[in-house]
C-alpha cells in the first residue's frame, strides 16, 4: 500500500531538512549584554538568516544545546523544535511587529477548536460539552470573558470586550514568549487551549486530546487503520510542549545553575 500523499510530502521534506552531524562536542558560553551562545566544537551556532545565535537565558540554551546533543549521526532539523523558535524569534523573517503578532493569535478565538460544537450524533455532542466546557469555563472565569460556542459554522460571536482583554493579556509576554505562544495556538488552533496549557490549567497530553476529540471519538468509533495517526499524535505533543516550554523559558530571568552536560 502506497502512502498517502501528504505523508509521502511530508518524508521528502524531512530528507530536505536532515544533514550529516559535523561537530562532536556542543558548549555554552556567555555573550554581549547577557546573552547566550551555542558552540559546536569551535564553531558559533548561526541561524538561517545568518546571524549569530544566542538565547536571552542559560535555561533556554541548555534546552537548545541539549537538542543539538542528542542528535546522533544524522542531524534532523525538523525535530529540533527550540532550536527553530530561537531562530525565528532571531531573524523575525516576515518582519512582524508584536501587534501584528498578536492579532495573528486572536484570529484563532474567532474559530477556535473548543467554541465550535456538532449537533450530532448525541454521543460527540455529549463528549464534546464534558470534556469541552470545563475549560470554556475555566478561561471565562480566570479571565472574566465571554466566549461561549455554537454550532454555527460561523461560530460563536466573540465580544469585543473578550477581544480587548486578551489583546492586552497577550501584550504583557515580551517578543520571545509570544513566538512560544502564538506557536502553541497554532498547534492546537485555540487560544482557549494555549492559555489552559501555559497557565499550567491542563497538562500537554490533555491539551492535544481536547483539541483532536472529534478525531479521536471517530477513531474510537471506526478504529484506527493508519499508522500515521499515532505519529501524528506524537509529534502534535511533541511540537506543543516545546511550544509551551520555549514561553516559560524565554520569561525566565534568572541563571541555571547546572551542568549541560553530565558525565
Amino acid at each position: 500500500m502506497s502512502l498517502p500523499w501528504s505523508h509521502a510530502e511530508r518524508n521528502n521534506t524531512r530528507l530536505e531538512n536532515e544533514r550529516k552531524k559535523f561537530y562532536e562536542d556542543v558548549s555554552i558560553s556567555h555573550g554581549e549584554g547577557g546573552m547566550f551562545e551555542i558552540n559546536l566544537d569551535r564553531r558559533k551556532l548561526k541561524t538561517p538568516g545568518g546571524k549569530l545565535f544566542t538565547a536571552p537565558n542559560e535555561a533556554l540554551a541548555i534546552a537548545v544545546a541539549n537538542e543539538w546533543d542528542t542528535q546522533k549521526d544524522i542531524l534532523k532539523f525538523y525535530s529540533m523544535h527550540m532550536t527553530t523558535l530561537c531562530n525565528t524569534a532571531l531573524d523575525n523573517p516576515t518582519f512582524r511587529s508584536k501587534d501584528q503578532m498578536i492579532t495573528a493569535a486572536l484570529k484563532y478565538l474567532e474559530t477556535d477548536t473548543i467554541c465550535y460544537r456538532v449537533e450530532e450524533p448525541p454521543s460527540l455532542v455529549e463528549l464534546q460539552n464534558n470534556e469541552w466546557d470545563p475549560v470554556l469555563n475555566w478561561i471565562e472565569d480566570r479571565y472574566n470573558v465571554v466566549i461561549g460556542s455554537s454550532t454555527s459554522i460561523l461560530g460563536p460571536e466573540i465580544p469585543q470586550a473578550t477581544m480587548d482583554t486578551f489583546r492586552q493579556h497577550l501584550g504583557s509576554y515580551n517578543f520571545w514568549s509570544l513566538t512560544g505562544l502564538e506557536y502553541v495556538i497554532t498547534q492546537l488552533k485555540s487560544v482557549v487551549l494555549a492559555f489552559a496549557l501555559i497557565d499550567k490549567h491542563i497538562t500537554v497530553e490533555q491539551a492535544v486530546l481536547l483539541s483532536r476529540l472529534e478525531e479521536e471519538f471517530q477513531i474510537g468509533h471506526w478504529g484506527n487503520v493508519e499508522w500515521a495517526h499515532d505519529v501524528d499524535l506524537y509529534e502534535l505533543r511533541s511540537r506543543t510542549a516545546a511550544g509551551a516550554l520555549f514561553v516559560h523559558f524565554s520569561s525566565e530571568s534568572s541563571t541555571v545553575k547546572r551542568k549541560l552536560m553530565q558525565d
